[in-house]
């Protein structure tokens, strides 16, 4: 038991430094992009979201708490945010027709307006299907912002904004990810609906 006990707090402990770290380092930034995503929603703009995996579970639950709302007291209008990892058909028959990289910037094709926003998530910015959307979205005038682990991978060069977390263990990049997205929501609630 103890030797469990240890290891419980040793992750506690990783996640609380690594968050703090982040904090001091990209506190800042983390209040840019929430002022690029409340503009971007005020000129009446989407806000897509992609990842996979736990990134995907990222993704969906950023696009929920815009589209319903992050505190429960609040009585503001749904934001449209759209998670691309929801639709089981049109991710099989994409994979099936085109390839597991199209699952993302086909929906970006379909879907994407000058002027949009796309949030990319991943903690090691090599995933072949989040950077063609990102590429996809760049072509298409979207803005894209990315949340990231490590250096960054390929990704870091296809963002016009990112944070990268500065760790490469992947279950703290995505708490801290899921942190900032949060503090994101709650900066674009307060900030469009005082």
């Amino acid at each position: 038991m103890s030797r469990e006990i240890d290891l419980v707090k040793l992750q506690f402990q990783e996640s609380i430094e690594l968050k703090r770290k982040v904090r001091i380092e990209f506190s800042g930034q983390v209040i840019e992009i929430a002022k690029i995503l409340s503009r971007c929603l005020k000129r009446g703009k989407k806000i897509f979201f992609c990842g996979n995996g736990g990134s995907a579970a990222d993704a969906q639950h950023l696009a929920a708490e815009l589209v319903v709302r992050l505190k429960k007291n609040s009585r503001r209008r749904a934001l449209p945010a759209i998670a691309l990892s929801t639709n089981a058909a049109l991710l099989t028959a994409c994979s099936n027709d085109f390839g597991f990289e199209q699952v993302f910037a086909r929906q970006i094709e379909a879907l994407g307006q000058n002027g949009d926003c796309l949030v990319a998530i991943s903690t090691s910015g090599r995933s072949k299907n989040v950077n063609l959307a990102c590429k996809t979205a760049k072509e298409k005038g979207l803005l894209v912002i990315s949340l990231l682990g490590g250096k960054g991978g390929s990704q870091a060069r296809l963002s016009d904004y990112k944070i990268m977390v500065p760790s490469a263990n992947t279950p703290r990049i995505q708490e801290v990810h899921i942190t900032i997205g949060h503090i994101i929501c709650d900066l674009i609630e307060r900030g469009l609906f005082r």
